[in-house]
């Protein structure tokens, strides 16, 4: 196993950066798309609300209140619902 140079790989990320800025060096940059509903999620998954909401590690009223439209799932749950809607083999695996 060879060992990191962690303050190097630093540096030279900084000076990407830097020179991104200037217009010298052009940055790799992926957009994700958001999920489907989380509604449609489950559904393909065959879950139920509760079922759904164990695996998600959040309440049933999170599960309900997204799927009702009261409120929308944001950072790690945006995640966790692109990984349930993408690959639902490895999502399924988490219970």
């Amino acid at each position: 196993m060879s060992k990191r140079d962690i303050g190097q790989e630093i540096l030279e990320g900084i000076r990407e950066v830097k020179a991104h800025k200037a217009g010298k060096k052009s940055l790799r940059t992926y957009t994700l798309k958001m999920p489907a509903p989380p509604r449609v999620i489950r559904a393909k998954l065959k879950l139920s609300q509760s079922a759904f909401a164990g695996m998600m590690g959040v309440s049933l009223r999170t599960i309900q209140d997204w799927e009702q439209g009261r409120r929308k799932p944001s950072g790690p749950a945006v995640a966790l619902l692109r990984i349930a809607e993408q690959k639902p083999d490895v999502f399924l695996q988490l219970s």
